[in-house]
């Protein structure tokens, strides 16, 4: 059994329609977010299931989505959707916790070009149909029986992860149930692009069928793009799996500098500091992630007096670590400051923050 699999079965291009619909979101960008947001959301309830007292909490969910899959269709309408998505974010904050779901559509939002309050919205979505597609498997009655099924999917789920999508939750703690099963598939997914590019030529291939002929010229308005996508795709990922490796193999060596990981200690920074931030809703949460901003700070000071130790090719590595990270920190950034009462705060930390990330980039 692939639990991704039996998921996105479900999500058939009508209903992944009809749940962009629902939500007023782009169809096209709603399926690039499932792509990501399905085994991502996968990854984090295995670590829930891996964690004390965490294969219990997942059984209570599942139970209570036993008739979801049945009813998902009759929840898009106006009158639910509403409540679909409150039901889902609750169920998420409940399993994960809101730092882990902040950080997890943050990464959805960024890799699909929604944004972040999109990307929860959507994750929010897709939980009850994740738990009711568990639901519906033999034999996951009760906590022993769930941390078996998470334990048995790992590799599914890695493999399953946008190579791109699974380096941005990289340093966040969300694949760390995963082990190195996750690091081992990112850059060695050619069968995984092969799988995707044959699923956008499927869904071309299902909504040409099902479209009326009058509506020719929209469906050619999307089906084009969406075949050149999938031909990316074959001729990204079909160079062998060894290279892709040993190219990241050499770039990893390439940042040793002093006898220190500056690109692990790098990436460890920027995923703290994301998880740090969507951590922030108030006052009280500023001034209690005001030390780890500033150890942060630190951190990247040390990073930054390496630099001058850096060759041109070294510095353009490290620029195109960071780099992106960048634009979610960026919004993670404003979206802090405008809380009330927390830019008094964490406001000089984070301008030196910022400033340092641009010394980084640039």
């Amino acid at each position: 059994m692939n639990l991704v699999s039996l998921i996105m079965k479900f999500l058939t291009p009508d209903m992944i329609g009809r749940l962009a619909s629902a939500l007023g979101l782009d169809r096209n960008t709603t399926s690039s977010a499932i792509e990501a947001g399905v085994p991502g959301l996968l990854a984090a309830l295995a670590g829930v299931a891996s964690s004390s007292g965490g294969p219990q909490k997942l059984a209570d969910a599942v139970k209570r989505e036993t008739t979801t899959l049945d009813q998902f269709g009759n929840m898009l309408d106006t009158s639910g959707q509403g409540s679909l998505v409150d039901r889902g974010s609750r169920m998420l904050t409940s399993l994960l916790g809101k730092g882990d779901q902040n950080a997890l559509a943050n990464a959805v939002g960024t890799y699909s070009g929604l944004g972040s309050a999109a990307g929860g919205s959507l994750l929010s979505a897709l939980a009850p149909v994740v738990m009711g597609t568990i639901a519906r498997q033999q034999g996951v009655s009760n906590a022993g029986n769930i941390a078996n099924l998470f334990a048995s999917q790992k590799d599914n789920i890695a493999s399953a992860l946008p190579s791109g999508f699974g380096r941005m939750l990289s340093g966040t703690g969300l694949l760390d149930s995963l082990g190195d099963t996750a690091s081992r598939t990112f850059g060695a997914g050619a069968e995984t692009a092969r799988a995707a590019a044959a699923s956008v030529a499927r869904t071309v291939d299902d909504t040409r069928r099902s479209a009326p002929a009058a509506s020719s010229i929209n469906w050619l308005a999307w089906a084009i793009p969406a075949l050149a996508v999938a031909v990316f795709l074959l001729w990204l990922f079909a160079k062998p799996t060894e290279h892709v490796v040993q190219q990241g193999v050499t770039t990893a060596q390439s940042l040793m500098v002093g006898g220190t990981d500056l690109g692990k200690q790098v990436t460890e920074s920027m995923g703290s500091l994301r998880t740090t931030l969507a951590s922030v809703t108030d006052p009280a949460t500023a001034q209690a992630a005001l030390p780890k901003l500033q150890e942060i700070n630190a951190q990247l000071d040390r990073t930054g007096g390496t630099l001058g130790q850096l060759s041109d090719p070294q510095r353009k590595a490290l620029a195109g670590l960071v780099s992106p990270f960048t634009s979610t920190l960026n919004q993670l950034f404003d979206k802090v400051l405008a809380i009330p009462g927390v830019a008094e705060i964490l406001k000089p930390t984070i301008d030196t923050l910022k400033a340092k990330l641009t010394i980084l980039t640039a």
